[in-house]
C-alpha cells in the first residue's frame, strides 16, 4: 500500500525499498531507471525522485554512466525510521527486532536516568497519562490502542532526558514497537508484569529517583528481550 501523501513515488518506494533490504537486488546490483520506470509504469522523472529518497538513505548510489548501484548493508542509514520499517517487513525480521531492542536496553535506561532529573512538570504528567492509557488498553486484545500510548510514553522519556541524541532516537524505537505489534512479535495482550514496570517508572520520574528509573527500564527492555525469545527466536 502507497504511504499516503508521497504520490506515485511512493508507490515505487513502497515497493523497491523493502526488495532492496530483503536482497533481492543484492549489493552491487545496478539498477536502470529507464527499465525501473518502464517495470513500475511511471515517468523517469518519478523514478529519479524516488532514487533520491533511496539514496538519501544511503540504500543506492547514482553513477554516470554505470546507473544506480545499491550499496552494501554496512552502509546504509539503519537508523532511517523508513529503513526500520522496511527491514522489519521481510524475512530478517527476527535479527534486526533483536539488534534494535539491544540497542534500546543500551540507551533507554541511561535516557529514564536523566529524564528523572532533567523531566518538566508537564512531561512527567504526560507519563503518568500514558502508563495510565497503557493499562487501560492492555486487556481485551486492544493492541493498536496499547502501542499508542506505549510510543508516546518512550517518546517523553527520551525527549525528557535534555540529551539531543536521545531525542533523535524516538522514530527508532517507535518503529521498534510498531514492528512487534504489527508482525505479531507480541502476546495477545502485552505482559502485565511489563505493564506494572511503565506505571512504576513513571512514578521514579516524577519522585525524581534517578536510579530507581534507570533499574526500571533495565527490565523493560530485559523482558522485551526475552518476549523476542519466545516469538520470534
Amino acid at each position: 500500500m502507497t504511504t499516503p501523501g508521497r504520490g506515485l513515488h511512493g508507490r515505487v518506494l513502497d515497493t523497491l525499498g523493502p526488495a532492496i533490504t530483503a536482497g533481492e537486488y543484492p549489493p552491487g546490483s545496478v539498477l536502470r531507471t529507464d527499465e525501473l520506470a518502464q517495470k513500475f509504469d511511471v515517468s523517469r522523472s518519478v523514478m529519479r525522485e524516488a532514487v533520491r529518497v533511496l539514496e538519501s538513505m544511503h540504500l543506492v548510489e547514482s553513477r554516470r554512466r554505470v546507473g544506480v548501484t545499491v550499496r552494501p548493508k554496512s552502509e546504509w542509514n539503519v537508523y532511517d525510521p523508513q529503513v526500520i520499517r522496511w527491514r522489519l517487513a521481510g524475512a530478517d525480521r527476527p535479527r534486526q527486532l533483536r539488534s534494535l531492542t539491544v540497542l534500546r536496553s543500551a540507551v533507554e535506561p541511561v535516557a529514564a536516568g536523566l529524564a528523572a532529573r532533567n523531566a518538566t512538570a508537564e512531561q512527567c504528567a504526560e507519563l503518568t497519562e500514558r502508563a495510565l492509557g497503557m493499562v487501560a488498553n492492555s486487556r481485551g486484545h486492544r493492541l493498536e490502542e496499547y502501542l499508542f500510548h506505549d510510543v508516546a510514553f518512550h517518546r517523553v522519556i527520551l525527549d525528557a532526558s535534555g540529551n539531543e541524541m536521545f531525542a533523535r532516537l524516538g522514530d527508532v524505537v517507535a518503529e521498534v514497537l510498531a514492528g512487534r505489534t504489527h508482525h505479531d512479535v507480541m502476546f495477545e495482550d502485552p505482559d502485565p508484569a511489563a505493564v506494572t514496570l511503565h506505571v512504576k517508572l513513571a512514578e521514579a520520574v516524577r519522585e525524581r529517583d534517578a536510579r530507581r528509573a534507570e533499574e526500571l527500564t533495565r527490565e523493560i527492555t530485559a523482558g522485551a528481550l526475552r518476549e523476542l525469545d519466545i516469538l520470534a527466536p
